[in-house]
């Protein structure tokens, strides 16, 4: 961590882990009243030893843009609306039962990244396999 006469007057610091892929980078965000205002790679992370992509070091910048999406969006009469959580989720599963109602579980397919965790890709596998009844899984981690 800096000492203080690096970190400007009002300014919190908070460690957290970076969000952006399943790699577990450590990262220092400054805070001043509650707002991020720089983010930095923890040195003391084991995963990270003090290093972070651009995405962590800038994306927490996303937090506080005007065109981030904060609610679900459905469309109807050809419009996307905001809509509760409740209801895009019950969209969501009644779409995906007709699809499969239809086409058979094979009409759906996963593909994972190497940057998800591994416990993701894991439960995603399950996913696929055991609820939409499917066996096209994917990955970019072949040679």
């Amino acid at each position: 961590m800096a000492t203080t006469a690096e970190v400007a007057v009002g300014t919190e610091r908070g460690r957290t882990i970076c969000g952006f892929c399943g790699v577990g980078c450590g990262l220092v965000l400054d805070l001043q009243d509650g707002v991020i205002t720089k983010a930095t790679g923890d040195k003391e992370n084991p995963s990270s030893k003090g290093e972070a992509c651009i995405k962590g070091r800038e994306g927490w910048r996303h937090v506080y843009s005007d065109r981030r999406l904060t609610r679900p969006l459905v469309r109807k009469d050809g419009e996307l609306v905001p809509a509760s959580w409740d209801e895009a989720l019950d969209l969501v599963a009644s779409k995906m039962t007709q699809i499969k109602n239809e086409h058979g579980g094979d009409a759906f397919g996963m593909f994972s990244s190497s940057r998800s965790s591994n416990e993701l890709n894991y439960l995603s596998g399950r996913f696929v396999r055991q609820v939409l009844g499917a066996s096209n899984i994917d990955s970019c981690n072949r040679a």
